[in-house]
């Protein structure tokens, strides 16, 4: 087998093929429900130049060489943030600004964010994300002050409820004040580079972190995005990030990341990220995904307004749940969670077992 650069899992099946796996037939995706049966080596040659093979899990696992990634592709992933790894979760979007691109307005009363957010955990949510910048394509900074005027009341109001709060902001001074309200999760659209003191507060607060792709910024990154290779490009940022964390000292156990559909990708590029999403469990973390709502979802579907593209958004995280992803961040909460219920029942139906017939007893 030549060398190569990266393993990306093919062939993923669901639970119900997982007795295969004592025999070697298939291997666990990051110790999840889903199964891989072989694997798409990539190599680079050149900017535009990719070299692929399929290769058989025989052939992997008789290579010294493959221990290592495969080791990352198929270890059981750490609880992130006292979640369990080993099934999808649901983030609920809890945006507190005025001009989010979906929902910019709605949750900018704190009573109403708080009650919000109460309701998508009764809805089955298991972590809410509240953020008080709109990073939709074109939007300007929002004063810091600002941002914490936004955040702080209902970071506070949903912690002191028991809820489990995500502060999304690109800001350490927000970071810092949020985790001290009570938030338990970082969640930075720049990955902790957008500012020099984010990287410390993480480390110091050692909180778990969401380390998010985007190319450019929130103003600029729609005009002209350019990679050489999509998936690829985005695995190698994320992967200079990761290290870049553990060199600081946050262990890559506390690493979550997230591929950033939509932020300084075009359609084409979403796309390509999307089918690529087992790719990223390479990097030995959680992945996140967030697609709710997403402007390619209308530009595929013809949906003009956000709130009209939940069964696309549906469909996206179906798509990411096929591939392994173990967090999607949402604003739909009960319709995505209705969604991955049947998904999983499906998925975990053995093929001619007699699970076949309880089921249509149930129904």
């Amino acid at each position: 087998m030549s060398e190569f650069d990266y393993l990306r899992p093919i062939g993923l099946v669901g639970p119900s093929a997982q007795p295969s796996t004592a025999a070697g037939q298939i291997l666990p995706l990051a110790g999840g429900p889903l199964g891989f049966t072989a694997c798409e080596t990539l190599r680079r040659r050149s900017a535009g130049d990719i070299e692929r093979r399929i290769v058989g899990l025989a052939e992997l696992s008789g290579r010294n060489a493959c221990a290592a990634p495969l080791a990352r592709l198929t270890a059981a992933r750490q609880d992130f943030a006292g979640l369990a790894m080993d099934r999808p979760h649901v983030m609920g979007v809890i945006n507190v600004t005025p001009d989010s691109f979906s929902d910019g307005g709605d949750r900018f009363d704190h009573g109403r964010a708080v009650a919000d957010g109460l309701a998508m955990l009764e809805a089955g949510a298991t972590l809410l994300d509240v953020g008080g910048e709109s990073t939709r394509p074109g939007a300007e900074p929002v004063p810091e002050d600002e941002e914490l005027r936004r955040v702080l009341p209902t970071v506070r109001g949903l912690a002191e409820s028991g809820a489990p709060v995500s502060i999304d902001t690109r800001r350490a001074r927000v970071m810092a004040e949020a985790l001290e309200a009570g938030a338990r999760v970082i969640n930075d659209v720049t990955a902790l580079a957008g500012d020099p003191d984010s990287i410390a507060v993480a480390a110091e607060e050692a909180v778990p972190v969401i380390l998010m792709h985007m190319q450019g910024e929130p103003r600029t990154m729609q005009r002209e995005p350019s990679y050489a290779d999509a998936a690829l490009d985005v695995y190698d940022w994320l992967a200079e990030r990761v290290a870049a964390c553990e060199a600081a000292g946050i262990p890559r156990a506390r690493l979550a990341v997230d591929p950033g559909i939509g932020f300084g990708k075009t359609l084409e590029h979403n796309l390509q990220i999307l089918d690529s999403l087992a790719l990223f469990h390479g990097l030995g973390c959680p992945v996140v995904l967030g697609v709710s709502r997403k402007s390619f979802i209308g530009r595929l579907s013809g949906a003009e307004q956000p709130k009209q593209r939940v069964p696309g958004s549906l469909a996206a995280a179906l798509a990411g749940l096929e591939r392994g992803v173990q967090i999607v961040r949402v604003h739909d909460v009960a319709e995505t969670v209705q969604a991955f219920e049947v998904w999983r029942a499906i998925a975990s139906v053995p093929l001619g077992g007699p699970g076949h017939s309880e089921l249509r007893k149930s129904a």
